[in-house]
């Protein structure tokens, strides 16, 4: 693991493999880069692979309050640091927010994106307050058994990776999730920039994701400008490139493929 200074935070990153395309992953809520370890794995002998550790999880800190506009910053200064001019962005969940807003801003550095079980978005009133009851729980409750299994049910559903990020999260200081939690649900709705995005698009969802539906995936399927194509992942839930890895892998050397970047 190393760290570079990017604005004025410290951002933790792993830098593996060699080649082209350079391909930078971005991991969900709650998780870490380490949730990308069967892919940087699969692509090692064939692509630079950068798996970072976004604000307020694994060995980043959140300090100061924050969005997802500020992540894609941290995403493209990371570039700039190891001298990287153009990648394929790799976004999972709220890494996919980041990653997006990052082609938004930064059209000319995104040679293509992979949007894991993500969207455009934002969530309805009701299901805002459900996860701030979540959050709440997750930062107050006496034992975080009981909530952490709830939320390893939603993102993962697999009870050895369950077991395993349960006890990450037992390790962590929970109150760090604050201000990580404040982006998530506040962030902004880009629904209605979706014809910006440009460049080559590849949709990988899970067929029995509850967080974020595979009808969110269908409809942005349809919208964006240059998609090419929805890989649908049969029974995995919200961490379909974790729980499904073969199938994810795959799916993005395709895409890769077709970029002539693999």
């Amino acid at each position: 693991m190393a760290s570079a200074d990017i604005r004025g935070q410290q951002i933790a990153y792993t830098d593996t493999g060699v080649g082209l395309p350079v391909l930078v992953f971005s991991h969900g809520f709650l998780m870490d880069r380490t949730m990308f370890d069967r892919q940087v794995d699969y692509f090692k002998h064939r692509c630079r692979s950068i798996c970072w550790d976004e604000r307020g999880f694994g060995e980043t800190v959140a300090s100061a309050p924050f969005t997802y506009w500020d992540s894609a910053d941290d995403a493209i200064g990371l570039m700039d640091h190891l001298g990287i001019d153009e990648a394929v962005l790799i976004g999972m969940s709220q890494g996919g927010f980041l990653s997006l807003r990052a082609a938004l801003r930064y059209p000319e550095r995104v040679s293509g994106l992979v949007l894991i079980d993500s969207g455009t978005h934002v969530d309805p009133p009701e299901v805002l307050a459900g996860y701030r009851v979540l959050i709440d729980r997750w930062v107050n409750d006496e034992s975080l058994d009981e909530i952490a299994g709830i939320v390893a049910t939603l993102i993962i559903n697999d009870p050895p990776l369950m077991a395993e990020w349960t006890e990450k999260w037992k390790a962590r200081d929970r109150s760090s999730i604050e201000l990580p939690a404040q982006a998530l649900l506040t962030r902004d709705d880009i629904s209605d920039r979706i014809g910006e995005i440009e460049c080559p698009v590849l949709l990988v969802h899970g067929e029995a994701d509850q967080a974020i539906p595979i009808e969110t995936a269908e409809h942005l399927s349809e919208q964006l400008p240059d998609c090419r194509g929805l890989a649908r992942i049969p029974g995995a839930a919200h961490a379909a490139n974790m729980t499904h890895p073969d199938l994810v892998n795959a799916a993005i050397e395709k895409f890769l493929d077709e970029l002539g970047q693999a």
